[in-house]
C-alpha cells in the first residue's frame, strides 16, 4: 500500500518512482475502499492527482464504500 500512503501525504517524488516502476495498481482500495486519487484529492495534493491521472489508468469513477464519487 505505499502508493495509498504517497498519495494522501504528498510525496509526490515516491508516487513518480512508483508508478515509473510499473508494479502498483493505481485503483488499490484502502480499507475505507479509499484509492491513491480520492486520498491525493481529499488532501488537495494536486501535483500527486496529475501524476495519477497522467498514467491513463485510473477509474475516476470508482466509489468508496460511502458512495462518494470523484468529480473531476
Amino acid at each position: 500500500m505505499p502508493l495509498l500512503w504517497a498519495a494522501g501525504n504528498r510525496y509526490k517524488a515516491i508516487v513518480k518512482l512508483l508508478l515509473e516502476m510499473g508494479k502498483v495498481d493505481v485503483d488499490l482500495k484502502d480499507n475505507y475502499s479509499w484509492m491513491p486519487l480520492l486520498w491525493a484529492v481529499g488532501n488537495g495534493h494536486e501535483a500527486v492527482v496529475k501524476l495519477l491521472l497522467k498514467t491513463g489508468k485510473v477509474d475516476i469513477d470508482l466509489k468508496d464504500n460511502d458512495s462518494w464519487m470523484l468529480l473531476l
